[in-house]
């Protein structure tokens, strides 16, 4: 009972329908401010109240964009997510290839240790501008994270340490509300349900049309054992079940996506639904999914993918889907009407 009564109160975000803050950190394109700004006014607009962020999102940007237009809004009146594991050091016009565009005046190290956790939160606090947080999570401690490789595990044992103790004294002091990993892989997910007591995980990259068996198998039962909910990254694939041309964050197309897509843009076609919209819908209909937080970097993008929650998918699209084994039979999906 006592166990039951703890999972009952543990955080989850206020509303279902989140933004995820990679674009409106220059993720795979430079965007201008105002631009980002309009696109958070937007997914405001329409309702959304969960918004998630990161240090490691453009090195800075998307906190400090995120914040100035947070700044001037009721601080109960949404819920705000960020990111500890590296922590920033001012370095001019730092230059990186990848996911960040632009100009970064920032470059990082990995800290997961207690001293690390809160520098990092307080710097995060800074550049948002606001007084507190309510979710943080451990950031990229996996192993399909280039600078850690084989070397991921030392780098979770730093954080069993050092940052998850701190992460759950910080909730008992009411800094945070809650705490858990973000991490594009199931095993740090597993491992941190072993060894600590987080509250929730954004699984990114694991739980979409073309990739969500393990998700489903693995992480949800151990995490809904436990109350712990789950924040679904990527619910499109970095835009790839939107139409963009490319696949999740590495630059590459494993095998099989592409057919994957294709197929199931068939099915989309002859039930005429709009797969961006199924792709959003599948993500959180499992009870254990508190939010799903897809990108976006225009107004109208905001719009879209919020109103897509509130779209109605005829029972007969996923019924194929089940049939030709695009989804797993034992998936959940949107309930009848809704």
């Amino acid at each position: 009972m006592e166990q039951s009564l703890k999972n009952e109160k543990r955080f989850r975000p206020l509303t279902l329908s989140g933004l995820g803050g990679v674009a409106i950190g220059n993720g795979f394109s430079e965007n201008p401010d105002i631009e980002c700004l309009q696109t958070m006014e937007a997914a405001w607009n329409v309702g959304v109240r969960y918004f998630d962020t990161s240090p490691w999102y453009g090195l800075g940007i998307s906190e400090r964009r995120m914040g100035l237009f947070l700044k001037d809004r009721k601080r109960e009146d949404y819920t705000i997510s960020t990111k500890i594991g590296r922590v920033l050091e001012p370095h001019d016009d730092f230059r990186m290839e990848g996911t960040w565009k632009g100009r970064l005046n920032f470059s990082y190290r990995y800290d997961y240790s207690a001293a690390g956790v809160r520098k990092s939160v307080e710097d995060s606090l800074q550049r948002l501008g606001i007084s507190s947080l309510d979710i943080v999570f451990i950031h990229d401690l996996s192993p399909d994270n280039g600078d850690m490789k084989e070397d991921w595990v030392k780098y979770f044992d730093e954080a069993a340490r050092g940052a998850m103790p701190e992460l759950t004294r910080m909730r008992e002091e009411g800094i945070i509300k809650a705490w858990g990993f973000g991490v594009n892989t199931i095993e740090p997910i597993l491992k941190a349900i072993e060894v600590a007591d987080p509250d929730i995980f954004l699984s990114a990259c694991q739980y979409s049309l073309i990739h969500h068996i393990d998700d489903l198998d693995k992480v949800f039962p151990r995490a809904a054992e436990r109350g712990i909910s789950i924040v679904v990254g990527a619910p499109l694939c970095a835009g790839f079940l939107s139409g963009k041309d490319r696949y999740l964050y590495k630059g590459k197309f494993p095998e099989g996506v592409r057919e994957k897509l294709a197929a199931l843009q068939a099915v989309a076609r002859r039930h005429n639904v709009d797969l961006r919209t199924a792709a959003l819908q599948f993500a959180a209909a499992p009870d254990v999914v508190s939010a799903v937080i897809p990108g976006a970097h225009t107004p109208r993008q905001a719009e879209e993918n919020a109103a897509s929650f509130n779209e109605k998918i005829p029972a007969a699209f996923w019924e194929e889907l089940r049939h030709e084994k695009l989804i797993a039979a034992y998936a959940p999906v949107p309930e009848k009407g809704k």
